[in-house]
């Protein structure tokens, strides 16, 4: 009687946690549908402010932000606050995904649109879904999930072609080598798939490359409206 009264419950609270998800879901989709067009940045929560990165990832958001898109960010620390900072100096909608975790991550000042979620992957999907571009800034093991997930998800057909930008060469160089030497090499991925990448060391560059890919696009798109 016990282990039934014990599974009971377990099933009901599966059942609220998927009310949740699903909560969260709906919240993220109605907080950002109007952000299009914007660029997700992706980096190191560990970054300090005096670090020449952290200036680089202002400058490449606000740069963005001039040019006409918004950010978003997973909200935090480190690489997001200095793209969040740069998007609210370019005056553009500067989104800060933020994740609850056991060491209180709190939303940085800087993003004036906010969502905080308990669950990492209904945040993951958000910051892909409304993205035209990706900057992947360095950072960490959270980081190395976020860039592999963006190219799995490119290289499976399930999101379009968007640009995927690695940001700092001396940075992202070994883990290129290794895909190249290793990955490559024993098959388990396909010289076409460097194609979804770029590699750059200013944010002039970034810029200049999601500008690039965007109009060719948008044109491309609104003539096959018009056909």
């Amino acid at each position: 009687m016990h282990d039934e009264y014990e599974i009971n419950k377990l099933a009901k609270e599966e059942s609220w946690r998927m009310f949740r998800i699903i909560g969260e879901l709906v919240e993220g989709f109605d907080s950002l549908a109007d952000i299009e067009p914007a660029v997700t940045i992706y980096g190191s929560a560990r970054l300090q402010p005096d670090d020449e990165l952290y200036a680089q990832t202002e400058e490449t958001a606000y740069l963005l932000g001039k040019a006409g898109f918004n950010v978003m960010t997973g909200g935090g620390p480190g690489v997001m606050e200095a793209a969040n900072k740069g998007a609210s100096r370019a005056e553009v909608k500067s989104v800060g995904l933020n994740i609850q975790l056991p060491q209180e991550q709190v939303c940085n000042d800087y993003a004036n649109r906010s969502i905080t979620f308990h669950h990492f992957f209904v945040r993951k999907v958000m910051l892909v879904k409304y993205a035209t571009a990706f900057v992947i800034m360095p950072g960490g093991l959270g980081t190395l999930d976020e860039v592999t997930e963006v190219l799995t998800l490119i290289q499976t057909e399930k999101i379009k072609p968007f640009p995927v930008i690695l940001f700092s060469t001396k940075y992202w160089r070994g883990f290129l080598d290794w895909l190249k030497a290793t990955v490559l090499d024993c098959g388990a991925i396909s010289a076409e798939d460097f194609d979804l990448l770029r590699v750059f060391d200013s944010p002039k560059d970034v810029v200049g490359a999601v500008e690039k890919w965007y109009k060719k696009h948008e044109v491309v798109g609104k003539k096959a409206l018009q056909a």
